[in-house]
């Protein structure tokens, strides 16, 4: 029985490979589903995206959605016409508002099932940073979350976190879930880094040996918090010369006035996502530095299984999702408190093996099999 893979208004990109397109592949390919990718995607650039998603999965069904996002009850009758050519048993909805294109079509073609794939608390997001909505839309998200997270056949959540927030801010009473983090991509190969191989990595960046790196790798804006990130990083750099920090991220106006401020000791490069684990080798700790947000407390990103699956301990805040707890369980690295700074070691084989081996038990799609066997057979009964 065919599923849906229902994903709307989200461009190509790294996440995207390795949490849509890379779970589709391996329930299709380890649990015998028959599930297929079903994109709604913008109209700017729809070309060239389309081609990226059919590269990447040929037997996606890619569409233009209109205009605006608040459109999107005239796209759900495209789903629906497509629902009643294809006759998906069920669909898998990508966040709150394909949940609801998806409850829309429930029940009037073949679909009987949704599974909502909470990735966040939207509602809070959009109050507490600027989202480009109109206002009216605003006030709308929160009717069409609870909608999600109560009218859904199933759901799966990013964090426990995230289902506390159902619980706390839509009543949802239930335990028809079930909680997968963001993983890394099912090609990963546990391979922990040799001394050899950070050597090299190192001289490729310029650093010398005695140089204590940290590594800060995504976006710096909105929820990534660069006025919590500032201080910690001003108080490192400022320790010792040989303390430098890379960015994997665009140009941006911080990251050019920190470098003014520690003139050869910041560098930034902006690469594809297949080539960053290569260059976290080079790195000693990897930063995931967030603001006090309800955002950020229910998050689950996709940079600290990728510090990990490098050999990296992480820096983190506090209440971030549920890592900062476990960064405490599992001493992977430190949780930043106020201004307590942590006194910080250079990385060694010892720990870089430690936390390739804590990334394989708890951020591969291997290691969450029995949670998508429960998916699978919700899809399928």
């Amino acid at each position: 029985m065919k599923t849906f893979y229902l994903t709307y208004a989200e461009p190509s990109s790294g996440v995207y490979s390795s949490q849509v397109i890379d779970v589709i592949d391996y329930l299709n390919k380890f649990l015998s589903g028959d599930i297929q990718l079903f994109a709604f995607i913008s109209l700017h650039d729809f070309r060239n995206q389309k081609a990226l998603l059919k590269k990447n999965c040929p037997s996606a069904i890619i569409l233009p959605m209109l205009p605006k996002a608040t459109y999107w009850k005239i796209n759900a009758v495209m789903l629906w016409i497509y629902c009643l050519l294809k006759q998906p048993q069920s669909i898998i909805a990508r966040n709150v508002i394909a949940a609801n294109m998806a409850l829309k079509v429930r029940g009037i073609c073949s679909v009987k099932k949704v599974v909502f794939d909470g990735r966040g608390a939207i509602a809070a997001e959009w109050s507490e940073y600027d989202v480009s909505v109109v206002d009216s839309w605003k006030n709308a998200i929160k009717q069409l979350e609870g909608d999600a997270v109560n009218k859904s056949n199933f759901r799966i959540a990013v964090t426990t976190k995230l289902v506390n927030y159902w619980k706390k801010n839509y009543n949802y009473q239930g335990s028809d879930y079930i909680v997968i983090p963001c993983t890394l991509n099912s090609n990963f190969k546990a391979n922990t880094p040799s001394d050899d191989e950070v050597e090299a990595s190192r001289s490729k960046m310029n650093f010398a040996k005695n140089d204590m790196i940290l590594a800060y790798s995504g976006s710096t804006a909105g929820w990534q918090s660069f006025t919590e990130l500032a201080p910690f990083m001003t108080h490192f750099l400022k320790e010792n010369s040989n303390h430098k920090v890379i960015f994997l991220a665009p140009e941006e106006k911080n990251i050019t006035q920190l470098s003014h401020n520690f003139p050869g000791q910041i560098l930034r490069k902006w690469v594809k996502h297949t080539d960053v684990t290569e260059i976290l080798k080079s790195s000693d700790y990897g930063i995931l530095i967030r603001e006090q947000s309800v955002t950020n407390e229910v998050a689950s990103p996709t940079k600290f299984a990728e510090y990990l699956s490098a050999g990296l301990p992480v820096i983190i805040s506090e209440n971030l999702g549920d890592y900062s707890e476990l960064v405490k369980q599992q001493n992977c690295g430190h949780v930043i408190n106020g201004e307590e700074w942590p006194v910080l070691i250079s990385n060694n084989q010892e720990q870089r093996k430690r936390m390739v081996d804590l990334v394989t038990k708890h951020y591969t799609k291997q290691a969450h099999h029995t949670s998508y066997q429960k998916l699978i057979k919700e899809l399928y009964t």
